[in-house]
């Protein structure tokens, strides 16, 4: 470890806006802006949040549904925030779950069990990789930041923390999209975080921003 007088001090960092999904219910910043009381299924709800927010973007339908979920969270995240303030390589994404890419993975795995009708799927093999989801969210958006899937048993706030810590106090990034977004069946939740240096922060939606902290991630994704 490098004596304290060599090591770079740390700067304050916030979460300048949030979203999360859950529950059948759908929050920006601490603002309720979708509700569905009765969920049949995940895709029955995504598609009704979809379709409220407006969105044109039809690559979406061939998504699976890790990147439906991670695209929509993303979606809400970057348009109540403002995104065109930051340049494509300054903004990381850090995204993690439990089941990796487990929810299509069993989509393919019936797709050539049965050898007398083997069919493997194209459109469905493609996102039998978890970080899948941060590519579409990249292509959308245009970001050419650093990024990564983590994959632990449970919600870490401690080691997403420190990821994007050290990603933007060594100057990797100037912000970055952090968070969790897990699905399995019709079980589902995302959540995510921008967070930025609190010397360059650029919120302008009048949300009071949080401390990144254990404390904040762990209140953002019990939101409900």
């Amino acid at each position: 470890m490098q004596p304290w007088y060599f090591r770079k001090p740390e700067m304050e960092k916030l979460i300048t806006a949030y979203t999360y999904i859950g529950e059948g219910k759908v929050f920006a910043n601490k603002r309720l802006i979708f509700y569905q009381e009765k969920i049949a299924t995940f895709a029955e709800f995504i598609k009704a949040l979809y379709k409220q927010e407006q969105i044109a973007y039809p690559k979406f339908y061939k998504m699976d549904s890790l990147s439906k979920l991670g695209f929509m969270c993303a979606e809400l995240l970057l348009r109540y925030e403002n995104p065109g303030i930051f340049k494509p390589g300054s903004l990381a994404v850090v995204l993690a779950n439990s089941s990796s890419s487990l929810d299509t993975d069993l989509l393919h795995q019936e797709s050539i069990r049965n050898r007398s009708a083997y069919f493997p799927s194209p459109s469905v093999f493609v996102y039998t990789l978890a970080n899948i989801v941060i590519g579409e969210i990249c292509i959308r958006h245009g970001l050419k930041g650093e990024n990564a899937f983590l994959v632990s048993e449970k919600f870490n706030p401690s080691t997403l923390k420190d990821y994007v810590s050290e990603i933007l106090d060594n100057h990797r990034a100037e912000a970055c999209i952090c968070g969790w977004v897990e699905i399995l069946g019709n079980n589902f939740k995302a959540v995510m975080a921008l967070v930025e240096n609190e010397s360059t922060a650029t919120w302008i939606n009048g949300f009071k921003p949080m401390p990144f902290t254990e404390a904040s991630l762990n209140e953002i994704i019990k939101v409900n």
